[in-house]
């Protein structure tokens, strides 16, 4: 097995829990290897930190496994996955939740979303790509699906020198599949939604709006396929209505309603968001209660200033058009937007709206998508409730 040394003092990253070694951090390697290979890691003293996926391409290179000298096999992936399944039993509902959470789970790159009796999986690393084979039997065995779809088609898997592709990694099945979150139903798109096919590590915040929609006037943007929305109407609201720019979210939302019997209720519109936020304001209409859950406006920290000036611009418009006293349930789910950043963005769109604003509740990812302390790219879901003055 290939050994590879860090630089002087990269060792202490490593060391205190983080599961990534980048190409600048590794002095020399010792040894033949292959990308995706799992690699002894070393500090530049020769004391021993672990074992780990090597990728020379990426400039993740190593991604740690773990800080033991153990043998990194099929008993190792099975004892990995089955404690992550153990752990959504305690603090999920495991008929649909995040099963495998990556690095959070000691299993970099693998992303394993239960919906219903179906999985879907994602190896987007090449080290973890390698085992996929074995994941799947391991989750036949454990958890025992109707099925099992492959989401790679993302185009980090590029970056590791893989291909991007989708497909059943069991026997076919009909990919729209229906679950039950907190009480309201929906279907699922697994070959063509937006990543996995839902945003499960927002269920707890979707429970969250409960008190804060009873009988309002509601507006959701970047509805996706519904899933506030509908929340809002199994919540007892006024009126809800969900806004996206994909015709496709919209459709299957519209479809969600009309399964829960809330399509007197819930309605969807197919448009920018920006726009219809500053199209209300023109025309005079007010709403409650209004829920803003974008896409991440940046995936990189150099596009963190027009990202900003993004969540700025929502934030302030849904603002100008709540009414006194309404709420605002606002998310951002950007890694390289933190905490506090979000925070300041909030009160600086207050400022500017000329609206007071009190903190209510601040929330992140639900309990299956748990945050390793170690690695603050693990947390990246915020959500704060507000309310407008």
């Amino acid at each position: 097995m290939a050994k590879a040394f860090l630089v002087k003092s990269k060792e202490k990253r490593v060391e205190y829990g983080h599961p990534w070694i980048f190409k600048s951090d590794i002095d020399k390697i010792e040894g033949e290897f292959e990308g995706g290979d799992v690699v002894d890691v070393y500090s530049w003293k020769n004391k021993f930190l672990g074992k780990g996926f090597i990728n020379p391409k990426s400039q993740i290179t190593i991604r740690m496994l773990t800080h033991q000298n153990e043998k990194i096999d099929y008993d190792f992936l099975y004892k990995r996955i089955s404690d992550a399944w153990e752990y959504r039993k305690i603090v999920a509902d495991p008929n649909s939740c995040r099963v495998v959470f990556a690095e959070s789970d000691f299993l970099p790159a693998l992303i394993v979303d239960k919906f219903s009796d179906y999985l879907v999986v994602q190896t987007l690393a090449l080290g973890i790509d390698r085992y996929k084979a074995q994941i799947v039997d391991i989750l036949n065995k454990l958890i025992k699906p109707a099925g099992i779809y492959e989401r790679n088609d993302v185009p980090v898997r590029e970056l590791e020198g893989l291909l991007q592709s989708k497909g059943f990694l069991t026997e076919e099945f009909d990919t729209k599949v229906q679950m039950i979150e907190n009480g309201v139903k929906f279907n699922v798109d697994l070959e063509n939604g937006q990543k996995t096919g839902f945003f499960l590590d927002q269920k707890e915040n979707r429970a969250a709006i409960k008190p804060f929609v009873n009988g309002a006037k509601v507006l959701d943007c970047f509805c996706h396929t519904g899933s506030f929305t509908l929340h809002a109407g199994h919540y007892n609201a006024k009126s809800a209505l969900g806004i996206d720019i994909s015709e496709h979210a919209t459709k299957f939302a519209q479809e969600n309603a009309v399964l829960n019997g809330l399509e007197n209720v819930c309605r969807f519109e197919t448009a920018n968001t920006f726009d219809k936020l500053r199209e209300f304001h023109d025309n005079k209409e007010s709403f409650d209660t209004i829920i803003l859950d974008p896409p991440a406006f940046t995936k990189t920290k150099g596009a963190v200033e027009g990202a900003v000036r993004g969540y700025k611009e929502i934030n302030l418009r849904a603002m100008k058009i709540i009414r006194k006293g309404g709420f605002l349930i606002t998310c951002s789910c950007s890694h390289h937007v933190d905490p506090d950043l979000f925070m300041d963005i909030i009160y600086n769109a207050a400022f500017d709206a000329k609206r007071k604003v009190r903190l209510i509740e601040y929330r992140t990812q639900a309990k299956d998508h748990p945050i390793l302390l170690a690695s603050e790219e693990t947390q990246y879901l915020k959500c704060a409730i507000l309310q407008i003055i």
